[in-house]
């Protein structure tokens, strides 16, 4: 991890210019349409191509340079290619105080287009029956963009506390940056009294979401001809007999628990999603991999189900490629880790939020969010957010309207709320 402060831009091409200025307009009333410059913020973001596959340093440094002028005191910290960055902006309070406050915690990476049908163009933002299409208008710059200009706009009014916006690159890869965001909050003394991470809820509050681990496993056995088969060691087959014992493993986490009735799915799962081995149906082969994930409830320990992995590794799959040759080996690597997520219901934050939203619904969800990294940290989280998850990635992905003004209401009376 590197961090930088309001160093110069250093932007590739093809970004628009974001005309992020304190908005002119009232603030949105629930159920009408958001206002005029939360609408153009989440335009500009949807204008510039952040999949997670390209650099985001033209948008992040654009968003950085405009609230500058506002006030905002930013660090970028950056991946180690240095052509990706999370930024961590903060407006502070009256007094100069940068910690405490309210945080608005988003992603602006979002998952490629290729294949897909679009009726619009997927990177210039359009508004059809209530409803604003462009990629990442649900997933998830439509509340960046309503956070951006939210904050944006209490540069010119007075500050009790701080306001500060958390975004982060290659969420959609495995929450990548979030780590290295969180680690420059803690390292710069900014703690938040609250979290809020934007993803698409309806504007429902979600307490709660399983982790997401995945791991890759690598054979290395010995080719030979397969009219000799037993002189080789089949990677595949060892790697198969692997694969055996992880569903095995989940099918005992169906079986046995532990439970949660409120997930969709009330247990931990655990799933192979790619194999790829061998070079001819004639050759025994000499390598295979495949990569898995489990999902695990909050309370089951992750680290608890890759140690369970990892000695089956060891003292199982280990030694029997071994037997015919003493270099072949299996190794295991982990490849992304999102924290499972669990808000504390006793924070004095938890219970604003909920009182603000009038919901007191228990919603947990099975796919993860950032939500889990901020909570490790001490710092109190929920997850609201406008749009409806079954848009995210999708083609024609949109969010309508009325819930970017629920959510610009919803943010507004946050930060106007008394302090925590």
């Amino acid at each position: 991890m590197t961090v930088s402060t309001n160093q110069p831009t250093n932007r590739p091409n093809g970004f628009a210019d974001i005309s992020l200025k304190p908005p002119s307009a009232a603030k949105s009333v629930a159920g009408q349409e958001p206002s005029a410059h939360v609408v153009k913020t989440i335009t500009d973001l949807i204008s510039a191509d952040t999949t997670s596959r390209n650099s985001n340093l033209g948008l992040i440094e654009a968003i950085r340079d405009m609230l500058k002028p506002l006030g905002f005191v930013s660090s970028l910290t950056y991946d180690t290619t240095r052509m990706k960055a999370n930024l961590l902006a903060t407006l502070p309070a009256d007094n100069g105080q940068q910690t405490g406050g309210i945080c608005f915690s988003g992603h602006v990476d979002t998952v490629p287009v290729d294949g897909q049908d679009w009726s619009s163009d997927p990177f210039s933002a359009t508004i059809r029956n209530g409803n604003l299409y462009g990629r990442g208008a649900c997933d998830m710059k439509g509340f960046v963009g309503t956070a951006i200009s939210v904050a944006a706009a209490r540069a010119g009014s007075r500050r009790a506390s701080p306001v500060h916006l958390a975004l982060s690159y290659d969420e959609e890869l495995g929450c990548l940056g979030v780590p290295a965001l969180v680690e420059d909050m803690v390292a710069r003394d900014i703690r938040p009294d609250g979290c809020i991470v934007g993803e698409p809820t309806m504007m429902g509050i979600v307490c709660a979401h399983k982790g997401a681990h995945v791991g890759r496993i690598r054979i290395e056995g010995l080719a030979c001809h397969s009219s000799l088969a037993p002189e080789g060691v089949n990677a595949i087959e060892h790697a198969a007999s692997v694969i055996v014992h992880l569903r095995a493993l989940a099918d005992r986490f169906a079986q046995d628990g532990p439970f949660d009735a409120c997930f969709d799915i009330p247990f931990s799962t655990l799933q192979t999603g790619v194999i790829k081995g061998g070079i001819a149906v004639n050759t025994v082969p000499a390598e295979c991999e495949f990569t898995f994930e489990f999902r695990n409830l909050p309370s089951v320990s992750d680290e608890r189900i890759k140690k369970v992995i990892e000695r089956h590794i060891e003292e199982v799959a280990a030694p029997a490629v071994r037997r015919r040759k003493a270099t072949c080996k299996v190794d295991i690597d982990w490849l992304a880790a999102v924290p499972a997520f669990a808000a504390n219901e006793t924070a004095s934050f938890t219970s604003l939020v909920r009182a603000l939203c009038d919901d007191r619904s228990e919603r947990k969800v099975a796919y993860g969010t950032e939500a889990g990294h901020f909570a490790q940290a001490g710092i109190p989280t929920l997850v609201c957010g406008p749009g409806d998850i079954s848009q995210a990635h999708a083609a024609d992905e949109f969010v309508s309207l009325q819930q970017v003004a629920r959510c610009e209401t919803f943010l507004n009376a946050l930060l106007d709320a008394p302090r925590l």
